[in-house]
């Protein structure tokens, strides 16, 4: 296995966050993921994933629905009544998730060895579907770009976020809505051997030049991804360096339990979101990439490196984020001339 992308000094179009937006109880705001947590307020699944236009869905689905929304509002992409006000027909959804609709699909199994397929409900057959969670957010949106779900494994979510700026930047799209979804169900808790967390997360990526001339926010940089088969040869594609020191590292559980720093990041902060959280499967590399960007847009100096898997899974990913070009200093503010 091979890197599957390295960007940094590529010819390509920069891509840039531009809205967060979480659907996680006890995290009111991305900047909560720094820690410590406050552990009450934010999103509260009991009231939040009621209404009309939620009836029908699985609980996944409805967790991505209202971190979308959220995302879209905090990018300025969505006016008051919800209603998408981007170029729909060149936006993107790329969906992360590993267990999102694992309950629908044993409840449907469970039907037919029971009853047949005859007992099946129209209405939940679609929830069986790999991709109905990003299709339920193009749907809500009425987004007509690219649709796709990630669901392999430990690197899913920092794999989305890739997938997403790549399409930005070979022009297959002009934005995109990244999610990452876990739903808590007993399925999932017996699938992962402990309780699972309800969560849901969604980024807008955008090019750095499109989101100026709107005047968006930019929050973070998507600079360099790798794909490998362990930490060491991430960190050498995302060319996270000692002369390009990494403030910030984000960890899963596997890499603290042993899967090799490396020098260059001896001295980076890290922050295990898994271990405040509790597992986050598909959901946890798209939360990683808020909490990066929740760190560069508060002026921290500095790149952030998110990495997920280790070695006891078949493979690795990293994610390399930098500070926007609006929130770089300039060249007198360095210390230099132009």
């Amino acid at each position: 296995m091979t890197a599957t992308s390295t960007w940094r000094g590529a010819d390509s179009r920069e891509v840039v966050v531009t809205g967060i937006g979480l659907a996680l109880p006890g995290v009111a705001t991305p900047g909560d993921l720094l820690g410590p947590l406050p552990g009450t307020g934010g999103f509260d699944p009991a009231t939040g994933l009621i209404g009309r236009e939620l009836r029908h869905k699985d609980r996944a689905s409805r967790l991505a629905l209202r971190a979308a929304g959220f995302a879209l509002h905090d990018a300025a992409l969505a006016d008051a009544e919800g209603t998408f006000t981007g170029a729909a027909s060149e936006t993107a959804v790329v969906v992360s998730t590993n267990l999102g609709n694992a309950d629908s699909v044993c409840e449907a199994v469970d039907t037919i060895a029971t009853s047949g397929v005859t007992g099946l409900s129209p209405l939940g057959l679609p929830q069986t579907s790999s991709n109905v969670i990003a299709g339920w957010v193009a749907i809500r949106y009425r987004l007509r770009g690219p649709n796709l779900t990630v669901s392999n494994g430990i690197t899913s979510g920092l794999d989305a976020v890739a997938w997403a700026r790549n399409l930005i930047a070979a022009g297959r799209a002009e934005a995109a809505v990244v999610v990452g979804v876990e739903p808590c169900n007993h399925v999932v808790t017996k699938i992962l051997g402990e309780q699972s967390t309800d969560a849901a997360v969604a980024v807008v990526l955008e090019p750095a030049d499109a989101a100026a001339s709107r005047g968006a926010r930019p929050r973070a940089t998507v600079t360099g991804h790798a794909r490998t088969r362990n930490l060491a040869e991430a960190l050498a594609s995302t060319e996270a360096t000692a002369e390009d020191p990494v403030g910030l590292w984000l960890t899963d559980r596997a890499e603290t339990a042993g899967a090799g720093a490396g020098r260059p990041l001896a001295a980076a902060r890290r922050v295990n979101l898994e271990a405040q959280l509790g597992p986050l499967s598909g959901a946890l590399g798209v939360l990683q990439c808020a909490a990066a960007a929740a760190h560069l847009a508060s002026g921290a100096t500095g790149s952030v490196l998110a990495t997920t898997g280790g070695p006891h899974h078949d493979a690795t990913a990293a994610l390399l984020l930098t500070t926007p070009p609006a929130l770089r200093p300039s060249a007198q503010e360095r210390g230099q001339h132009p």
